[in-house]
């Protein structure tokens, strides 16, 4: 394998998964981001960190960009004599914004840039199937790449009503010490073993309006995604599965086309009422905004608390601000833009390695969003390749399937 002689730099968005009723199967991406400098050296391994996670270099191999560029490395066929690494972060850790995604995706695709040719040997569909794998979950990871709103799934490789456990992907099956050399056997194993297409995760990014905003409510304390997925239920009452099914439809409509039907839409009846005793500070303040008409929820598994609104929708920033000190608790309120490309990979300078949202995939297909068809027709990407485009509100927005 040739290695590159000069630094594989990027970056990764923040994520927020579930988005109220979503759950396991939405993700946005959002404008604060964590930034790598990977190089190979002649050998050992060094690794430098500052903001937030300073006192993770002690893990050594265990470290999670770490991990995630030696399964990549391994499924490209090749370890290098040596890394360093230099990471920037500035998403916080354990507050439910995705921040082992962005570590994850980090490494993943910083690997892929220091390996020639990276992408003949790691393509994009490969990226993703390792990063669910390392992750546990698709949704966080999804959005992390690809950027923007996506929906996110894994088939079932049984009917359902067979009783057998089907072939997605849960949070409480996180991956063990095991998980780099099993990721990379899934994703060069590609579709020859029996069900192995059918099993791999899917995504689809939906474009949204580039008037769509995001407000993070952060606790000083972070929760543990492990002790959040152990307050849900083992079944929930069909009428809430019902209503949630709803909510997470309405929630599609008010993202793309619906703005009015936003605070309906993030009603949560699967995850949330049941983690309001893990996080009672989250409970309350994620109350509190509620019944000032803010389209709040929790982010991922918390306890962050996420107020989505379009431009001219309230309340304003300044409003999450003044409801959430009124809880006494030192909440950190950042409004946020909505990330549109996903996690940059450059290496020797700007635009030479387009993001994974930027290349052209095999299989596009087009969603209708508000504005569709007014400024229709194909772009080219920073590849060259040309590509359909949707437009929302003016804006050329990519859709992206991996399959």
């Amino acid at each position: 394998m040739i290695w590159s002689q000069r630094p594989a730099r990027l970056r990764a968005p923040a994520t927020s998964a579930n988005l109220g009723p979503g759950f396991d199967a939405l993700g946005l991406a959002l404008a604060l981001y964590d930034e790598v400098e990977a190089r190979v050296t002649d050998g050992g391994l060094v690794i430098d960190v500052s903001g937030e996670g300073g006192a993770t270099p002690a893990a050594g191999e265990q470290h999670l960009v770490v991990k995630a560029m030696r399964a990549a490395f391994d499924a490209m066929g090749g370890q290098p004599p040596g890394i360093a690494l230099r990471c920037v972060n500035a998403i916080p850790h354990g507050r439910g914004l995705g921040s082992s995604a962005a570590a994850i995706c980090s490494g993943l695709l910083a690997a892929r840039a220091l390996a020639g040719p990276g992408e003949a040997r790691l393509p994009d569909e490969a990226v993703f199937q390792l990063a669910v794998a390392l992750e546990g979950h698709p949704d966080n990871v999804a959005a992390c790449l690809a950027g923007g709103l996506t929906i996110a799934w894994t088939p079932r490789l049984a009917p359902p009503g067979t009783g057998a456990p089907g072939g997605a992907s849960s949070r409480a099956g996180a991956p063990g010490a095991a998980a780099g050399a099993d990721a990379s056997r899934a994703a060069s194993s590609g579709a020859d073993e029996p069900g192995a297409a059918a099993s791999r995760a899917r995504l689809v990014k939906v474009p949204v309006p580039a008037t769509l905003r995001a407000v993070a409510c952060v606790p000083p304390v972070p929760l543990a995604t492990e002790a959040a997925r152990q307050a849900l239920p083992p079944a929930v009452p069909l009428a809430d599965a019902a209503a949630n099914a709803a909510r997470s439809a309405l929630l599609i409509a008010a993202l793309t086309s619906a703005p009015q039907m936003l605070f309906e839409a993030t009603e949560d009846f699967l995850h949330q009422p049941y983690r309001a005793a893990i996080m009672p500070q989250t409970a309350a303040l994620l109350g509190a905004l509620r019944r000032a008409g803010a389209a709040a929820v929790v982010s991922g598994a918390g306890p962050t608390v996420l107020v989505l609104s379009f431009d001219g929708q309230g309340p304003s920033a300044e409003a999450v601000d003044s409801i959430a000190r009124e809880t006494g608790i030192s909440w950190h309120v950042t409004p946020l833009h909505i990330d549109q490309q996903g996690a940059h990979v450059q290496q020797g300078g700007a635009g030479v390695h387009p993001p994974v949202s930027a290349r052209r995939e095999p299989s596009l297909d087009r969603v209708q969003g508000p504005g569709a068809g007014r400024t229709g027709g194909s772009w080219r990407d920073r590849t060259g390749f040309p590509r359909e485009q949707t437009a929302v509100e003016g804006m050329p927005c990519p859709l992206l399937v991996l399959s």
